[in-house]
Parts: structure tokens; C-alpha cells; sequence
């Protein structure tokens, strides 16, 4: 059995997301011994199954601060983050905190996969774009050019996803008796009846808002802390990768949180309530002030560093597990 320390190294990991990593190999008296361990080996079921362990070590630590910060996006009833916390917990018990994890559990894997797929592709186009570049490291500008472009093929994914994880989560703040939808399935299916796959893709634009900026800046938040932590020439411990994947986290919520909001109250409100984007914005604004657009920051910067910490432990562990097995 593997045993993780904050102080222990990485052997091998997709830590480094824009090129293979380097393994140790034991020093062996005689090189030409067929007892030398070969390096585990990378390969896309791998890399698929460790990112689908990311997302759902992120959800598990999340779900609970993303069920407070789209119910206060999408209603008033609150007075802040505790109150909430505490109303939540008192009419649906502890478990309430996590209505709605069943849409995330099930759509992590393939946008986990997907967007690190657009970010690899991402840095692809980067290099395809400048030929004659005297180096072959990416700069800061770049990785986020690369960053926002995943979010582009991972839009497909996420905006169904979320928007019948919203329904959920804001079916019992809504006005109305009783709960709409028994789970994801019926939700789901509810929201397609109503309104096809306009209905489930309702609040793409404002997802493309979000995740754009915010993809952009979560790749460049673990690329910076990554290598301000990595010790040169030498492995970088799990504690520093924790690090560096909470942080990413935290930089992209810094930015995300209006287009979030949006993209939350177009997903929660009834067919016809805004027009698009800029029309709920300007309502927000108009209505409640620039300070609504904020909503949810709280919970969104607590849930970030441990979601994302633990979605870049998760990835390693599954690493781990697999390199032992072939």
C-alpha cells in the first residue's frame, strides 16, 4: 500500500501539464541488469481515469459550498453565508448540502478529461502559431490563451450539467409547493421536455463567460505556483502540488464570480425571464446594485483551495494505483 506525506515526492504524475515528467530510476550496479524497473508509462486510459478521480475528489469536497453559493446567487431569503449554512442545514439536515451531486459526479470524468484535452490541444495551437519561437517554453500569456481555449469543448459538457444541478439545488428556495424534480434523472428529463436541448444548453453563453476567463486563469495559477514551488532539479512534494492546485482554484474564482451569477439566475429562472445575458446583468445591477454580481464569493474562495486540492491529490492517488497495476 501507498502512503502519501506532505513531505513526500511525486514518482511520477501528470503534475506537469504541458510535458511528461521525469522519473527516478534506481541506480543499479549494473545498468544492462534485466531487474531494472522501467518507468511507469503514461497512457489516455490513464490520464482519463486520473482525471475523472480529480473531479470527483473536487465535487465530494466542493458540492457542499456550491449548494450555499447558487443558493445565494438565486435568493434573497438569505442574510449571508452562515445564515444560509445554518437554514439549509436546519429544514434539510446535513445532506442537504449536497442536493444536486449526482449531475457533477456523472459529468466530471468526461469534462475533467475534456479539459485537459482542450488545454493540451490548447498549447498545440500555441506552438502551431509562432514557428519561429527560440524557445520552447510556453510563457504566462500563452499558457492562458491555452487555458481559455479548453473551455471552449468543455462548455458542451458543463452547461447541462450544471443546469439541472442548479434546478436542484434552488427547487426547495423557489417559490411554488413541494419539489419539481425527485433527482438528476428526472430533472433532467423534466428540463428537456420543457424545453428540448435549448433548455438543458440554457445559459451557454454565460458559461463560455465564466470559464473562458477563468479556465484561463486556473492553468496560469497552477503553472505559476508549480514552478515557484518545484525545487530545480528535483521532485516536487505532494504538499507543494496541493498547493499549487488549491491556489489554481482560488485564482480562477477571483475573476469568475459575475458570469457565474448570471449564468446561476439564467439557469434557475423560469423560460422568457431574461433575454440573454446582458439583460440579466443589467437587471441584477439595476435591481439589487453591482454588489449582487458578487454573490456567492464567499463559499465559491472556501470551496476552491480544499475542491481543487483535493481533486489534484485525488488525480495523484489515482496515478499511483494505476502505475502499480501495468
Amino acid at each position: 500500500m501507498t502512503y502519501f506525506s506532505f513531505g513526500s515526492s511525486l514518482p511520477c504524475t501528470l503534475t506537469c501539464l504541458h510535458q511528461p515528467c521525469n522519473f527516478p530510476i534506481p541506480s543499479m550496479p549494473n545498468e544492462k541488469d534485466s531487474n531494472v524497473k522501467e518507468p511507469p508509462k503514461m497512457d489516455q486510459v490513464k490520464s482519463f481515469l486520473s482525471g475523472g478521480a480529480a473531479g470527483v475528489a473536487s465535487v465530494l469536497v466542493g458540492h457542499p459550498f456550491d449548494t450555499l453559493k447558487v443558493r445565494l446567487q438565486t435568493s434573497n431569503q438569505y442574510k449571508g453565508l452562515a445564515d444560509c449554512f445554518r437554514q439549509t442545514v436546519a429544514k434539510e439536515g446535513f445532506f442537504g448540502l449536497y442536493k444536486g451531486i449526482t449531475s457533477p459526479l456523472i459529468g466530471v470524468t468526461p469534462m475533467f478529461a475534456v479539459s485537459f484535452w482542450g488545454y493540451d490541444v490548447g498549447q498545440q495551437l500555441v506552438y502551431a502559431a509562432t514557428p519561429g519561437r527560440k524557445s520552447k517554453d510556453l510563457t504566462m500569456t500563452e499558457y492562458a490563451l491555452a487555458g481559455g481555449f479548453s473551455a471552449i469543448p468543455q462548455t458542451i459538457i458543463t452547461t447541462p450539467m450544471e443546469r439541472v444541478k442548479v434546478m436542484l439545488q434552488t427547487q426547495d428556495t423557489a417559490g411554488g409547493s413541494g419539489k419539481k424534480y425527485k433527482g438528476m434523472f428526472d430533472a433532467g428529463l423534466g428540463v428537456y421536455r420543457e424545453g428540448g436541448i435549448a433548455g438543458l444548453y440554457r445559459g451557454t453563453i454565460a458559461t463560455l463567460a465564466r470559464d473562458i476567463p477563468g479556465s484561463a486563469a486556473y492553468f496560469v495559477g497552477y503553472e505559476f505556483f508549480y514552478r515557484l514551488l518545484k525545487p530545480k532539479d528535483a521532485p516536487i512534494s505532494i504538499g507543494a502540488v496541493l498547493f499549487s492546485g488549491g491556489m489554481a482554484g482560488v485564482t480562477m474564482w477571483s475573476i469568475a464570480i459575475p458570469p457565474d451569477v448570471i449564468k446561476s439566475r439564467i439557469q434557475a429562472s423560469p423560460a422568457g425571464t431574461y433575454k440573454g445575458f446582458m439583460d440579466c446583468a443589467t437587471k441584477i445591477v439595476v435591481k439589487e446594485g453591482p454588489g449582487a454580481l458578487f454573490k456567492g464569493l464567499g463559499p465559491a474562495l472556501l470551496r476552491a483551495f480544499p475542491a481543487n486540492a483535493a481533486g489534484f491529490l485525488g488525480r495523484e492517488a489515482a496515478l499511483v494505483t494505476m502505475h502499480s497495476m501495468w
